[in-house]
């Protein structure tokens, strides 16, 4: 499944969304510049390695992408989500949720996993954070999504609730299906992170509070 746009409308250009959208883009660009060693050293220096955390790579983890596919997924996942979230946070405090939501992903894997080698990388664990706030904001909104149906490919239009907890559920699944090859020092999906990012999304969307001109404002449905 892949979302396309949601139906809740924001009121305020997200040009943190947009953004950190380029900042990503920038640095995997910068990646595909290296040659195969020094991207490899890159990685090791700049993703989070459990065995041997550097903190700096806790927030520039979240700035790396393995792949063309790995970076678009992540990249539409914020630009569908993130707008609203940025709108009812305000620019400043969203940034901060975002890079306090990754922050708790990473933190969150390193602790059930703490003695794998293989460094995390990617933007999902923050991302999550957003779909967090967002499915306690706009439950009910609607986002339309392309869904493959073996080989049938169709637009329907799924409430956020539903989608964002089949989404959580299925990292649970996946999460603990995954801890044998995870103590293997195996690479693979960082499935902790991104439950350890939504929760913290979810937590963090209550305490910072919503800008109070948008305190009356609902999720709607087409």
């Amino acid at each position: 499944m892949i979302p396309l746009r949601d139906s809740q409308p924001s009121f305020t250009k997200p040009v943190v969304t947009t953004g950190i959208i380029i900042a990503n883009a920038l640095v995997f660009l910068f990646q595909l510049s290296l040659d195969p060693y020094t991207r490899n050293d890159f990685t090791f220096t700049f993703g989070a390695v459990p065995d041997r955390l550097w903190w700096p790579s806790v927030v520039t983890s979240m700035f790396l992408h393995g792949g063309w596919m790995h970076l678009i997924g992540n990249m539409l996942m914020l630009w569908v989500l993130g707008d609203n979230i940025e709108d009812i946070l305000g620019h400043w405090k969203f940034l901060l949720f975002y890079l306090l939501c990754g922050i708790a992903a990473c933190l969150t894997q390193v602790m059930v996993n703490p003695d794998s080698r293989v460094p995390m990388i990617g933007a999902s664990g923050a991302i999550a954070g957003v779909m967090g706030a967002y499915l306690l904001k706009f439950p009910h909104a609607h986002i339309r999504t392309l869904v493959f149906l073996f080989v049938f490919v169709t637009v329907v239009e799924i409430p956020a609730g539903v989608l964002l907890v089949y989404w959580l559920a299925l990292q649970f699944f996946s999460g603990f299906g995954s801890i044998v090859d995870s103590h293997a020092n195996k690479g693979g999906t960082a499935w902790f992170a991104h439950i350890g990012g939504f929760l913290a999304g979810m937590a963090l969307i209550k305490i910072f509070g919503t800008r109070d001109r948008y305190s009356w404002r609902r999720d709607i449905a087409w």
